[in-house]
């Protein structure tokens, strides 16, 4: 909470809490007493006022020690809160007095004790009601700022995350490309060359943050399959089947890129050909994202069969669907390995009114 709203609240507070003092004084005490309006009227507004002021001392007193060690702190709080007791009841004393019109009649000890007793009780229970207020709204405070903080580091890893390129891929592109120009096929070379700008282009200054819909998930990573079919010619087949109501739902940007990419590092042999497919449908409330691959299948009998393209979606998803993904990993009967990716259902506002429309 913002230091302007504390104020605001501890003012609120104050006032309504002496207001509602001032009237169960004039209800409980006042009235019963028979004492002349003239009296107890202007008495009952000094003797809130005061105590209004004292306590404002009070606040005063308690924050600067606060700033002291435990040992200094917890007496000057207990010493306040007795001086301002006998302080508030010697006014409320010799205001009475004086609206009676003696300047000053000593309290009998029954007297004094007994308002010193009420003038305790009042101030020990807003003293209470003032602690207990400040360490809700102080721990309200901390959850507010490591849930900020913890944010703002979800953010940092999610852009790392986003932004760490596979050397890997990067190297092949480009001996790819150098491939093509050493046997004149400078058409090919080009355009693996465009389409590895329109990637890198897409990869860097797209907001790593953002969530796109599966049609443009799909166009980018059709982008990506363009150059790797560059390198692999006929060894690589791919099939995409997307339900063709799936394509305005949002995922996280380059989600797919990477699974499709480890399938092909991972998976595949230099004398072998593979088949990979993506399949993208609704299950119940979930999208459900599916890349099965004809390579050589994960490793079970080594903790590496992850590679860093696997374990960034998996940490992506972590983070973005906190306890509400599903990332499953595992081999085909027939040879192969599989990757299955399910997470909530999500469209843009656009895409919501539309679909809105259509069912009415």
């Amino acid at each position: 909470m913002k230091l302007e709203s504390r104020r605001y609240l501890f003012w609120a507070f104050q006032l309504s809490g002496w207001g509602i003092y001032a009237l169960l004084t004039e209800i409980m005490i006042k009235l019963p007493s028979n004492e002349p309006w003239q009296i107890h009227i202007p008495h009952l507004v000094l003797d809130t006022l005061c105590g209004l002021f004292i306590t404002l001392g009070l606040r005063k007193c308690y924050l600067f020690a606060r700033t002291k060690s435990a040992n200094i702190s917890i007496p000057l709080h207990v010493s306040a809160l007795l001086i301002a007791s006998i302080a508030w009841t010697a006014f409320k004393w010799a205001a009475l007095q004086w609206f009676y019109g003696h300047w000053w009649s000593a309290m009998s000890w029954f007297d004094f004790g007994t308002w010193s007793t009420a003038s305790l009780t009042m101030l020990a229970t807003w003293t209470g009601a003032y602690f207990g207020i400040k360490s809700y709204l102080d721990n309200q405070a901390q959850k507010q700022k490591a849930a900020v903080a913890l944010n703002l580091a979800n953010e940092a890893q999610l852009k790392m995350l986003r932004y760490q390129l596979n050397p890997h891929f990067m190297f092949n592109s480009i001996n790819a490309i150098c491939t093509l120009i050493l046997k004149k096929d400078n058409m090919h070379a080009v355009d693996m060359l465009e389409k590895l700008c329109d990637l890198l282009r897409y990869s860097l200054y797209t907001d790593p943050l953002a969530k796109i819909t599966v049609h443009e998930e799909v166009q980018i990573l059709n982008t990506y399959l363009d150059i790797e079919q560059c390198r692999f010619g006929n060894k690589l087949n791919v099939n995409i089947i997307t339900e063709s109501h799936c394509d305005d739902f949002l995922i996280p940007s380059m989600l797919i890129q990477p699974l499709v990419e480890n399938a092909l590092k991972h998976g595949m042999d230099q004398a072998q050909n593979i088949t990979i497919t993506l399949r993208i449908e609704q299950k119940n409330n979930t999208l459900s994202i599916s890349v099965l691959d004809t390579g050589k299948g994960f490793n079970t009998n080594t903790n590496s069969q992850r590679g860093i393209g696997l374990k960034n979606c998996e940490q992506r998803l972590s983070l973005i669907y906190p306890q509400n993904n599903k990332f499953k990993t595992g081999n085909n009967e027939l040879g192969g390995a599989w990757v299955n990716m399910a997470i909530p259902l999500e469209r843009t506002q656009e895409n919501m009114h539309a679909a809105k429309n259509t069912d009415s």
